[in-house]
């Protein structure tokens, strides 16, 4: 047996069998422990982060600290919290539970729902021997959601999941979102993750998201990202999206530790799109890598990244861009644009558009930049009398603007300018 097989195996079989998982799940489980040490990291482009302690594992669980918002007044649209590995609210309309929408917690969708979860779980979007950093996540997940829209449903309110984690607990935070919209469902999806609480203990957190986008399906997925400085992440959001479907992705990664986001839409139906937004702010002296993928691997797909950063401090960001057109996607586009504001002499960014083109008869095109704040644009505002403090914060929220923008609860984007307003200390 290898080392973490021999060193957990026990320790997963007893957590499947306490959660009452079907076997097929204590199975996937097991035979994903078994890959994580032959595995290979995945290749992230400008970043060695084999060092990085991302495979920390510890079962003991601290009682929650910081204060858990109520809930009670929410307002109609369907929600979910968890804080650290329990769900601690729930709420979904009955006329959408009555048009067979499920929007629960993943160990009760395990139990309610087996083999629906099984048809999807790690079986198309993300595959548990993808790399090691998947296979921990299949052997160790200890907390998730299970989001299913039948054919057909058009959910007009936005469904809200709200990920809190207690800065005083050592445990590994493991995540697993699994979203399914069938065939021409619609609806916008709002994640949070945030750690609440006094911020003393380091921890990891290996955060996978999936979304299977079958024909027809529109997507609106947003996302706020506040893991706190002592915590180090890899996050993976991943959507596969079939014929005619469309991903919209706004992701504000606002984190206050270091990080290695992976962020890949598979285009593998005709005509299918995925349009990415990601903002970013490093700080302090953390490290920031986003990695964001669109591949084409059919015709007529449209693909389109979307990146903008702010650095502070002594932090870095990097912004990896990856436009993929695979043969035979003849008629496809992939667009991207990548740019990095430095506010500081000691940060350090790098923007790198890679594409990858296996066709012909398609477009594609990039875009990137490094430096300062536009001074053209702060002379333009304070020859209108602003100070140089107020035109600065306005030329940086207007550059994170197309993030804000697309999340779609208004006191979400309040509470979005508040976090970039805090960080940029002005």
């Amino acid at each position: 047996m290898k080392q973490m097989e021999t060193d957990y195996l026990e320790a997963v079989k007893a957590f499947s069998v306490e959660h009452n998982e079907p076997a097929w799940m204590t199975d996937l489980r097991q035979a994903a422990l078994s890959k994580v040490d032959e595995l290979a990291l995945p290749k992230i482009e400008q970043m060695d982060y084999h060092r990085w302690p991302l495979f920390d594992v510890n079962f003991e669980v601290t009682e929650a600290s910081g204060t858990v918002p109520a809930f009670d007044a929410m307002g109609d649209n369907p929600v979910i919290v968890q804080n650290d590995n329990t769900t601690v609210f729930e709420q979904l309309s009955v006329d959408l539970a009555e048009k067979g929408v499920i929007f629960t917690d993943l160990f009760s969708a395990l139990t309610e729902y087996p083999e629906l979860v099984k048809e999807y779980y790690m079986t198309k979007a993300v595959k548990a021997t993808d790399d090691k950093l998947t296979a921990f996540n299949a052997a160790f997940m200890n907390s998730g959601l299970f989001l299913y829209v039948p054919k057909n449903v058009v959910i007009e309110e936005p469904l809200e999941a709200i990920f809190y984690n207690n800065g005083l607990n050592p445990a590994h935070y493991v995540k697993h979102i699994l979203i399914v919209a069938e065939e021409n469902s619609e609806f916008s999806y709002l994640e949070r993750f945030q750690t609440i609480g006094e911020d003393s203990v380091k921890a990891s957190a290996n955060i996978v998201v999936e979304i299977i986008a079958k024909a027809g399906a529109k997507i609106k997925y947003s996302a706020v990202d506040r893991l706190g400085k002592n915590m180090t992440t890899y996050m993976n959001r991943r959507g596969y999206v079939m014929r005619d479907a469309v991903i919209d992705w706004a992701l504000g990664v606002m984190n206050d530790g270091n990080v290695i986001a992976d962020f890949d839409s598979d285009l593998v139906g005709d005509g299918a799109h995925a349009d990415l937004k990601v903002v970013a702010i490093s700080s302090g002296r953390q490290t920031q890598v986003i990695e964001s993928r669109v591949t084409n691997q059919v015709s007529h797909t449209i693909g389109h990244i979307l990146q903008h950063g702010v650095i502070l401090d002594q932090a870095t960001l990097t912004f990896n861009g990856i436009g993929h057109i695979m043969k035979n996607a003849k008629g496809s586009d992939a667009q991207q644009e990548s740019r990095v504001l430095m506010l500081s002499d000691k940060a350090k960014g790098d923007a790198n558009p890679i594409l990858l083109i296996d066709e012909n008869e398609v477009t594609a095109g990039h875009a990137a930049s490094v430096g300062r704040v536009n001074p053209d644009e702060m002379y333009y505002l304070m020859s209108r009398g602003l100070r140089k403090e107020v035109a600065e914060r306005l030329v940086i929220r207007g550059f994170l603007g197309p993030v804000i923008t697309a999340i779609p609860v208004r006191n979400v984007q309040n509470e979005f300018v508040e976090v970039v307003e805090g960080k940029l200390k002005v």
